[in-house]
Protein backbone atom coordinates (compact mmCIF):
# COMPACT_ATOMS: atom_id res chain seq x y z
CA UNK A 1 0.00 0.00 0.00
CA UNK A 2 0.64 3.64 -1.03
CA UNK A 3 1.11 6.49 1.68
CA UNK A 4 -1.47 8.94 0.24
CA UNK A 5 -1.55 12.57 0.81
CA UNK A 6 -4.62 14.84 1.54
CA UNK A 7 -5.13 17.16 -1.13
CA UNK A 8 -5.60 20.29 1.13
CA UNK A 9 -2.02 19.84 3.12
CA UNK A 10 -2.90 23.22 4.92
CA UNK A 11 -6.54 22.42 5.69
CA UNK A 12 -7.05 21.90 9.32
CA UNK A 13 -9.32 22.54 11.85
CA UNK A 14 -7.71 24.75 14.72
CA UNK A 15 -9.02 26.31 17.64
CA UNK A 16 -9.05 29.56 16.45
CA UNK A 17 -11.19 28.62 14.20
CA UNK A 18 -14.01 28.26 16.71
CA UNK A 19 -16.13 29.91 18.17
CA UNK A 20 -15.87 29.52 21.85
CA UNK A 21 -16.94 32.01 24.29
CA UNK A 22 -21.06 33.27 24.42
CA UNK A 23 -20.15 36.61 23.49
CA UNK A 24 -18.69 35.31 19.84
CA UNK A 25 -22.13 33.76 19.57
CA UNK A 26 -24.33 36.40 21.27
CA UNK A 27 -22.58 38.80 18.70
CA UNK A 28 -23.89 36.70 15.51
CA UNK A 29 -27.25 36.17 16.97
CA UNK A 30 -28.12 39.67 17.71
CA UNK A 31 -26.74 41.04 14.55
CA UNK A 32 -26.04 38.36 11.86
CA UNK A 33 -25.52 39.99 7.81
CA UNK A 34 -27.44 36.75 6.13
CA UNK A 35 -29.61 33.76 7.70
CA UNK A 36 -29.24 30.84 5.32
CA UNK A 37 -31.69 28.57 5.42
CA UNK A 38 -32.33 24.63 4.55
CA UNK A 39 -34.99 22.19 5.59
CA UNK A 40 -33.68 21.45 8.99
CA UNK A 41 -30.04 23.39 9.28
CA UNK A 42 -29.47 27.20 9.51
CA UNK A 43 -26.67 29.25 9.47
CA UNK A 44 -25.91 32.64 10.85
CA UNK A 45 -23.58 34.72 9.19
CA UNK A 46 -21.65 38.16 9.93
CA UNK A 47 -18.26 39.32 9.11
CA UNK A 48 -15.40 39.22 11.68
CA UNK A 49 -12.45 41.06 12.37
CA UNK A 50 -10.33 38.31 13.59
CA UNK A 51 -8.76 37.55 9.59
CA UNK A 52 -10.28 34.62 9.16
CA UNK A 53 -13.53 32.50 9.22
CA UNK A 54 -14.81 30.52 12.35
CA UNK A 55 -17.60 27.95 13.31
CA UNK A 56 -19.84 27.71 15.84
CA UNK A 57 -22.79 25.03 16.31
CA UNK A 58 -25.84 25.39 18.49
CA UNK A 59 -27.43 21.95 18.30
CA UNK A 60 -29.85 21.85 21.36
CA UNK A 61 -31.04 18.76 23.04
CA UNK A 62 -34.55 19.47 22.26
CA UNK A 63 -34.36 19.09 18.36
CA UNK A 64 -31.56 16.56 18.34
CA UNK A 65 -32.33 14.27 21.16
CA UNK A 66 -29.39 11.72 21.22
CA UNK A 67 -25.79 13.09 21.97
CA UNK A 68 -24.73 10.56 19.20
CA UNK A 69 -26.44 12.24 16.41
CA UNK A 70 -25.68 15.34 17.96
CA UNK A 71 -22.41 14.42 17.61
CA UNK A 72 -22.59 13.50 14.59
CA UNK A 73 -23.56 16.83 12.90
CA UNK A 74 -20.93 18.40 14.28
CA UNK A 75 -18.67 16.13 12.97
CA UNK A 76 -19.95 16.38 9.55
CA UNK A 77 -20.07 20.46 10.27
CA UNK A 78 -16.40 20.72 10.94
CA UNK A 79 -15.34 18.39 8.47
CA UNK A 80 -16.99 20.54 5.40
CA UNK A 81 -15.62 23.86 7.43
CA UNK A 82 -12.21 22.28 7.67
CA UNK A 83 -11.92 21.87 3.77
CA UNK A 84 -13.76 25.09 2.47
CA UNK A 85 -12.47 28.01 5.12
CA UNK A 86 -9.66 29.04 2.96
CA UNK A 87 -12.75 30.53 0.79
CA UNK A 88 -14.96 31.55 3.60
CA UNK A 89 -12.62 34.71 4.26
CA UNK A 90 -13.18 36.79 7.90
CA UNK A 91 -16.88 35.01 8.72
CA UNK A 92 -18.12 33.87 12.00
CA UNK A 93 -20.82 30.94 11.05
CA UNK A 94 -23.20 30.03 13.93
CA UNK A 95 -24.95 26.89 13.10
CA UNK A 96 -28.21 25.54 14.04
CA UNK A 97 -31.07 22.86 13.96
CA UNK A 98 -34.28 24.47 12.86
CA UNK A 99 -36.74 21.26 13.19
CA UNK A 100 -36.02 17.79 14.08
CA UNK A 101 -33.69 15.73 12.20
CA UNK A 102 -35.54 12.13 12.63
CA UNK A 103 -35.33 10.32 9.06
CA UNK A 104 -32.58 12.61 7.37
CA UNK A 105 -29.63 10.39 6.34
CA UNK A 106 -25.53 11.52 6.34
CA UNK A 107 -26.09 11.82 2.53
CA UNK A 108 -28.89 14.81 3.17
CA UNK A 109 -27.36 16.12 5.80
CA UNK A 110 -24.30 16.51 3.89
CA UNK A 111 -25.92 17.79 1.42
CA UNK A 112 -27.97 20.45 3.07
CA UNK A 113 -24.64 21.89 5.33
CA UNK A 114 -22.79 21.76 1.68
CA UNK A 115 -25.50 23.97 0.80
CA UNK A 116 -25.15 26.68 3.10
CA UNK A 117 -21.52 26.61 2.51
CA UNK A 118 -21.74 27.21 -1.02
CA UNK A 119 -24.19 30.34 -0.61
CA UNK A 120 -21.55 31.51 1.63
CA UNK A 121 -18.46 31.23 -0.97
CA UNK A 122 -21.11 32.59 -3.62
CA UNK A 123 -21.56 35.74 -2.13
CA UNK A 124 -18.19 36.46 -1.55
CA UNK A 125 -17.19 35.84 -4.95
Amino acid sequence: MSNTVSTTPNACFTKDQRLLAPAAFREVFDAPERKLHQSHLMAFVRTNTHGRARVGMAITKRKVPTAVMRNLIKRHIREQFRLKSSKLEDKDIVFIVKKSIKGLDNKDLKIEINNIFKKIEKKIK
